[in-house]
């Protein structure tokens, strides 16, 4: 392979025209985007930290409930689904709408990559990016690795446009748009939105400039953006917050780095499970581009040793970094998990097609392309799963009516914080447990004991208390033991008691919904709490 092979490479033959991608990808991002209830832990968690920001006025601190902060993510997340949700109202819809208006963005620059890359019109990377099993299924999940993809993209965009455009103070004004783009990916998710900048320095370094012109003034000028940006929130809540630092580099950055604390698939071999599979099914229907491409690779970075081959190959050089030096340090990292590369799509997509043109392979019939993938986002929105917080809420609201509730106490059970936005009201959403253990200042496993819990709220018919019920006798036990009754609220609910034939699919543990109050004087303390209910 010479340099001159390498450059050279025949466009790609004209797929659809360019308003009808455009019409195919907004359905793909809009499509059945509230159909699905919403998911715990993940879409809860983000969503009630979210209402919570509504209902507070409290846009500065994330909170899980009133007086549990919740500090494990940066807030630009919160801040877009409380945004969205304060315009279009609380629903699952408005709630995946951020995710789905980043999924456009990314193909767009997808797209605009493509131009500028490589001269090509930009819709059949665009559509394959959109096409791909990965990004179009996470574009209708709520989480904070599709903005983070959106902002990392946009940062490398604006690099590429400075490296690849014409001189002048243009390519300036992209540098700074880069550092700008980083600063609001350091605000979603912190230093892991700093990872492209490992391939564009190496970039920078293997292909200088060959006008030789120094952009050191702009760069400069770039990270003061991106300071402006990204630090002023974190300045904020550590002033106020004394050891808010020490827990943000600590727990966040080093034992997510360099532990297998979170249990996130941290053994030797983890790496291999989460992201091979991720890369290999997250690219259907072009796993086979991508297995091309692997095998492909090792040949090209032989080539690229050459100086001359670098700077003629440049943009697939560029993209090359952009995929393997990040992935790299997800493969070393011990918290693994296949949402965490989503931002490295972008230039799989753009090598997958790359590779597809060298090929000479044309691109299949998009119509059926289309159906495939609104098909299995309608499978993805149908099929039942134990995770769906709307079937409990809709429980919860028959045994609450006609009083409101404002609390709901989850005893010794995995709280269900997605049930904030379908109770239609400020709910208060708790964890508690009967034989508490020493927390951790931030991100503690419980809101506080059972027994402070009672003190608080026992008797109050605002408040519903649920177990799973497997540990419904020994709850009754230990509310008799602290001379309170629990009362059972109908019979054991079930997610799929509507739909037995759905535990096929998965399991769900039945849970018990039930009132506490304070027992009589002469109920005996270690009797049975329901004898005579």
């Amino acid at each position: 392979m010479t340099a001159q092979a390498a450059a050279v490479v025949p466009p790609s033959g004209r797929g659809w025209p360019g308003w009808r991608v455009v019409l195919a990808v907004l359905v793909l991002a809009f499509a059945f985007l509230g159909s699905r209830g919403l998911w715990d832990p993940d879409e809860g968690r983000y969503t009630n930290v979210a209402l919570i920001m509504l209902d507070s006025g409290d846009w500065v601190t994330p909170h899980r409930n009133d007086d549990v902060a919740h500090w494990t993510k940066p807030p630009l997340t919160y801040w877009a689904i409380a945004s969205s949700m304060a315009v279009f109202g609380p629903n699952p819809w408005a709630a995946r709408l951020p995710s789905a208006l980043s999924f456009l963005i990314c193909v767009w620059l997808v797209w605009a990559l493509a131009r500028r890359l490589y001269g090509d019109d930009g819709e059949d990377p665009a559509l394959i990016y959109a096409t791909m099993l990965m990004t179009a299924g996470a574009s209708q999940i709520i989480t904070t690795d599709f903005l983070l993809t959106a902002c990392e993209t946009l940062a490398a965009t604006a690099f590429v446009f400075s490296r690849f455009g014409p001189a002048g103070r243009n390519a300036n004004a992209w540098i700074v748009a880069m550092w700008a783009a980083f600063g609001l990916g350091f605000l979603t998710k912190g230093p892991p939105a700093l990872l492209p900048v490992l391939a564009l320095v190496a970039f920078s370094v293997l292909v200088p400039r060959a006008d030789g012109v120094r952009r050191w003034p702009a760069h400069l000028l770039g990270l003061a953006a991106f300071l402006a940006v990204a630090l002023p929130w974190y300045l904020v809540v550590v002033h106020r917050t004394p050891g808010l630092l020490q827990y943000f580099t600590g727990q966040e950055v080093v034992n997510r780095f360099g532990s297998n604390e979170f249990k996130r698939n941290g053994q030797w071999y983890g790496w291999l499970l989460v992201y091979g599979g991720a890369l290999l099914l997250g690219s259907l229907p072009w796993s086979l581009d991508v297995l091309r491409l692997a095998r492909r690779l090792p040949e090209r970075i032989r080539f690229w040793s050459d100086a001359a081959v670098r700077r003629s190959d440049a943009s697939t050089f560029l993209l090359a970094l952009w995929l393997l030096l990040p992935l790299v340090v997800f493969c070393i990292a011990r918290s693994r998990l296949p949402l965490y590369i989503l931002p490295l799509f972008v230039p799989l997509a753009l090598l997958a097609w790359r590779q597809r043109v060298q090929d000479g392979r044309r691109m299949p019939g998009m119509w059926a392309l289309l159906v495939l993938v609104l098909v299995l986002k309608l499978v993805i929105a149908w099929l039942p799963s134990k995770q769906n917080a709307e079937p409990l809420a809709e429980r919860i609201r028959q045994h609450a009516a006609p009083v409101p509730i404002d609390r709901l106490v989850f005893m010794d059970d995995t709280p269900r914080y997605a049930l904030h936005l379908y109770l239609g009201l400020p709910v208060r959403i708790e964890r508690t447990v009967m034989e508490p253990t020493p927390q951790p200042q931030f991100s503690p496993d419980f809101d506080e004991s059972a027994a402070e819990e009672l003190a608080e709220s026992a008797g109050d018919p605002k408040t519903l208390w649920i177990t799973n019920q497997k540990h419904w006798p020994t709850v009754q036990h230990w509310l008799a033991g602290q001379h309170y009754i629990g009362t059972q609220l109908g019979e054991p609910f079930s997610e799929y008691e509507r739909q037995p034939w759905a535990r096929a699919v998965t399991t769900d543990e039945p849970r018990i919904v039930f009132r506490v109050v304070r027992a009589a004087p002469s109920t005996p303390a270690n009797g049975d709490p329901l004898q005579g209910h």
